[in-house]
């Protein structure tokens, strides 16, 4: 068996805030093998790495006063959503904010970083992420999320465009997989002939937003495509998929895991990788099984639940917390 990727999952917001630069430089200085960064787009094109286009809760924007009147109401892949969206603002103005982590109660230690540092376009953590992989002799991955490439596209913004132009130049240096949770973005961007591998993401419930805007009611939930039918669909039109743990761990409804279940095996025989997320070690996050205490902040039995991903074999774990990662899947 070999040991899967360990992917810091934007960075290391176990211990810095997500997505800032002192989150991945961790994330890579505790042994992981890539970092993934979440994908929107600024309102003059910018590629920019936050975790959704909404930044009022992951930035200190509703401390500016003169960004007060930016605040509104939109949908988001059918969720309506008030507050500050990346897109109403330049690039320019989005560099004047300072970043916070998003799960400031749980994770206290991380949120004690908030406000001292700025946001990242994407082109700044290429940088970041050549120069780690020189400086350590051996390249770090980089896993591009695309966020709501539907719901931008309507706005004018073609994220596969974007993406494409900004990427492009990659070499073997940073070797590069791009995921979504809308399978036309990924063709429309393999079509275009970036190169990278192609990851389709695949939540535990739901139906992916781009196909639900096509074919409504006819859109196939994400269960229905992880099934052995959906994944035969899939094999040839991407290099792999990136699943909600709880498709590996198939807990019962008292909240113990069955798993792990066919789903990676499935995959497998396919000719798909096998991508899981997310590793993380407080209770909150926990199926209910290895949890310990009441306390949502604190650490469960986290080596118990990732031991049964470990013995799905998948080939990569997203993790907040990139040693504990290593630790347990690595053994190192």
């Amino acid at each position: 068996m070999t040991a899967p990727l360990v992917i810091g999952h934007r960075g290391a917001p176990g211990y810095r805030p997500e997505h800032t630069a002192s989150s991945y430089e961790l994330a890579i200085a505790m042994g992981a093998d890539a970092v993934e960064p979440d994908v929107v787009v600024s309102r003059d094109g910018v590629l920019v790495v936050r975790h959704d286009s909404e930044i009022g809760a992951t930035t200190d924007v509703s401390q500016h006063p003169v960004f007060a009147s930016r605040r509104t109401t939109k949908e988001i892949d059918g969720e309506m959503l008030t507050g500050w969206f990346a897109e109403d603002f330049t690039w320019a103005e989005l560099a004047t904010l300072r970043c916070r982590e998003r799960l400031s109660t749980l994770r206290p230690g991380s949120a004690a970083f908030d406000d001292s540092e700025p946001m990242l376009r994407l082109s700044d953590l290429v940088d970041l992420v050549r120069d780690a992989g020189s400086a350590r002799g051996r390249p770090v991955g980089l896993v591009v999320e695309i966020k709501h490439a539907t719901a931008l596209g309507r706005l004018g913004h073609r994220l596969d465009q974007l993406v494409f132009d900004e990427l492009r130049g990659l070499g073997d240096d940073v070797p590069l997989m791009v995921e979504s949770f809308e399978s036309t973005v990924l063709t429309a961007l393999r079509e275009r002939g970036l190169a990278a591998e192609y990851i389709y993401l695949l939540a535990a419930d739901g139906r992916p937003s781009d196909l639900v805007a096509s074919l409504g009611e006819a859109a196939p939930s994400y269960a229905q495509t992880a099934a052995p039918a959906g994944l035969d669909a899939l094999a040839g039109r991407f290099d792999g998929i990136s699943v909600d743990k709880r498709m590996i761990l198939a807990p019962d409804a008292a909240g113990r895991a069955r798993g792990p279940s066919r789903v990676v095996a499935d995959a497998h025989e396919r000719g798909l990788r096998v991508f899981t997320w997310t590793c993380r070690p407080e209770n909150a996050f926990l199926v209910p099984e290895f949890r310990s205490g009441t306390d949502d902040g604190a650490f469960g039995r986290y080596e118990e639940e990732w031991a049964v991903i470990r013995d799905a074999e998948p080939d990569g774990v997203f993790a907040d917390h990139a040693d504990l990662a290593v630790a347990i899947f690595r053994g190192e």
